[in-house]
């Protein structure tokens, strides 16, 4: 069974490579301003099925049987929804307003199993992040480095975004853009085992 990841973020692929998957990669191209939702959850969960449903439409019967994965990761801070910042300025005022305080990252996961029939499961995960207090020389210093700009929140856990985060409350993987024991219990809603797909 073919393991389909609809996204073209390299984080996920990184994180499913590293427990022995190696998907092949099919970016969804989804619009995301087509939808809008004043509720993160139901945001990242109809975007993450949008974006699988996206790809398993776009996919020959020749490559069934196969499972396609959709993801979208956003950040909620008292109540307010920030994905990725539109600009270097927007960047470095979020973090501003970030520091020191704690946010939701929420994951839409959206798996969508293709063989004789289709079956589809949307999940979601949420991990609380404690961010630091960096200075603002340490803001723009970071913002300057590129790395928050195609990031949910403004920050890579993988990567510098690291240092100025305190704690995690919840699944890690989940704040780089995919929960791991999330996806492992999804597969087995299919009847699938995840080594399976080593």
């Amino acid at each position: 069974m073919r393991f389909i990841l609809a996204s073209a973020s390299s984080a996920r692929r990184q994180l499913l490579q590293s427990i022995g998957i190696n998907p092949s990669v099919r970016p969804s191209d989804f619009d995301e301003s087509q939808v809008s939702a004043a509720d993160p959850d139901s945001l990242v969960r109809t975007l993450a099925l949008c974006k699988a449903k996206a790809v398993a439409d776009s996919l020959e019967r020749s490559e069934y049987p196969a499972v396609v994965l959709g993801c979208d990761s956003i950040l909620s801070i008292h109540g307010e929804i920030h994905g990725k910042p539109a600009s270097r300025e927007e960047a470095i005022a979020r973090w501003q307003q970030m520091r020191g305080q704690v946010g939701k990252l929420y994951t839409g996961h959206a798996l969508i199993s293709l063989g004789d029939s289709v079956k589809t499961l949307v999940q979601r995960q949420i991990t609380e992040v404690h961010f630091g207090q960096p200075s603002d020389r340490q803001i723009a210093a970071y913002v300057a480095t590129g790395e928050p700009m195609n990031c949910a929140g403004g920050f890579a856990l993988e990567g510098k975004g690291s240092v100025f985060i305190e704690k995690l409350d919840g699944c890690y993987s989940n704040v780089i853009g995919l929960s791991l024991p999330l996806l492992r219990h999804m597969l087995e809603e299919f009847h699938l085992d995840i080594t399976s797909f080593w």
